[in-house]
């Protein structure tokens, strides 16, 4: 057992660059956020009618496989259970999972999703929430729906977390155990020491709650070729920055990491009927460029409805999503970052010999590239394999009225058409000399 993970798992975790996440469980129903239990201060007889109506009867995993294939993933990860509790398998130590609900008897989701997965070529990662607001020995603290009830507070004076941790523990064996090889395990999430907004304290947890090293080295010993993320309190395989960008390659200690932005479609994990704050599919594809860029991955996440299915306007956001990257993806799937700064507005990936600039706004008529004076041998549109002009400089020209001059021999300049190609971001392949 070793606390670095396997080379050849990082390698294939960068060339992937682009997953799905599923956030999927009980909050489907009431459609309102999946904290909508935390949100609302619901007691679990409050929360109870969701488990009691919870009938996905529409569930096809291959349809939602399928969807993240067509649009450039490689690989996906599934909520097996969020803080509110309930568990998709049929968990042997506990009552609060699919198997025992009225429609669930007997199934296990996660293996059906599993299966899917496989069979569309994506690697497998499972998300399991740290958290537990169904568990009857998770202590109260500032997270928990319970925080502002006294009575609730007085009853739950004598809980253990470490009976807890112990439930924790099995489960996470169970879900490493029972599956075949799974490639990424998402913890989520630690907060050691955080305080009520009054500085009381907030009985926050962390690696000692959750005892994070020995669940580590079961999560080693049990899956030699697993990647685990940063949530437990301890350092893990790569970083996890949410819902926003990194302004550059993301380093610990002034050393570089692996990491992956997760991201949502609406500002909301969970299925979340009434939020229309969608990005765009361009605004997608600039992310998942940006991160390739910056040497990261972009974990796009999807919230299925309570009958089991991707919302259609999630659906043709991949779809969009997918078109591009039908044209695009050999500046994505494989690529790292590039030694050149690029132009205003725009984003380096490379490969081999091959250096793909991503316009995120459109030039007039010239892009210039510093740097690459003298070393570019052909360049052209990725998305239709057109030949782009190209201009080497010579510093001493004069400038005038319709000829540029004065460019330093070090910067190549392209000569654009004027109309920007129909798709979400152009990308000019550059094959270096």
């Amino acid at each position: 057992m070793t606390d670095v993970p396997p080379a050849a798992s990082v390698e294939k975790f960068r060339d992937w660059r682009f997953g799905l996440f599923v956030h999927w469980g009980l909050y489907s129903l009431p459609a309102r956020h999946e904290w909508v239990k935390n949100r609302e201060r619901l007691t679990d007889e409050d929360y109870q009618p969701y488990f009691d109506h919870f009938e996905p009867d529409l569930y096809d995993p291959a349809k939602w496989a399928r969807a993240a294939r067509e649009a450039g993933m490689k690989y996906a990860v599934l909520t097996t259970k969020h803080h509110e509790g309930f568990c998709l398998w049929d968990s042997e130590v506990s009552d609060y999972t699919v198997a025992h609900t009225a429609w669930g008897a007997g199934k296990d989701l996660v293996k059906q999703f599993v299966e899917a997965c496989r069979a569309e070529g994506l690697g497998v990662g499972f998300y399991h929430s740290l958290i537990d607001w169904h568990h009857p020995e998770f202590p109260i603290d500032l997270v928990h729906p319970q925080r502002d009830d006294e009575e609730a507070i007085a009853k739950a004076a004598g809980r253990d977390v470490q009976v807890y941790a112990d439930y924790l523990h099995a489960q996470t064996r169970e879900l490493l155990t029972n599956y075949g090889p799974i490639d990424i395990m998402w913890f989520d999430f630690s907060y050691p020491g955080r305080k009520y907004d009054d500085g009381r304290d907030g009985h926050g947890k962390g690696r000692d709650d959750w005892r994070s090293e020995e669940l580590m080295a079961m999560v080693r010993e049990l899956q030699p070729d697993i990647l685990i993320n940063d949530r437990l309190d301890i350092p893990g395989d790569f970083v996890t920055p949410e819902q926003y960008q990194p302004d550059g390659p993301m380093e610990r200690d002034g050393v570089p990491v692996l990491w992956e932005a997760c991201q949502t479609l609406n500002g909301s994990w969970g299925y979340d009927r009434d939020n229309l704050d969608w990005k765009s599919p361009e605004l997608l594809v600039k992310m998942l460029v940006d991160s390739v860029s910056k040497d990261g991955n972009l974990l796009l996440n999807v919230g299925p409805t309570g009958r089991g299915e991707f919302d259609p306007r999630a659906l043709a956001t991949l779809a969009s999503i997918g078109e591009w990257m039908r044209l695009h993806e050999r500046s994505i799937r494989g690529a790292r970052p590039a030694e050149y700064t690029p132009p205003v507005d725009a984003r380096y990936t490379q490969k081999g010999n091959r250096l793909y600039l991503h316009l995120f706004s459109w030039p007039m008529g010239h892009v210039h590239l510093a740097g690459l004076g003298g070393k570019v041998k052909y360049a052209q549109l990725l998305n239709d394999a057109s030949e782009i002009h190209r201009i080497e400089n010579d510093p001493h020209q004069q400038a005038q009225n319709t000829t540029m001059g004065g460019v330093s021999s070090d910067v190549l300049t392209l000569k654009l058409p004027i109309q920007k190609p129909n798709v979400l971001v152009p990308v000019i392949e550059l094959f270096l000399s």
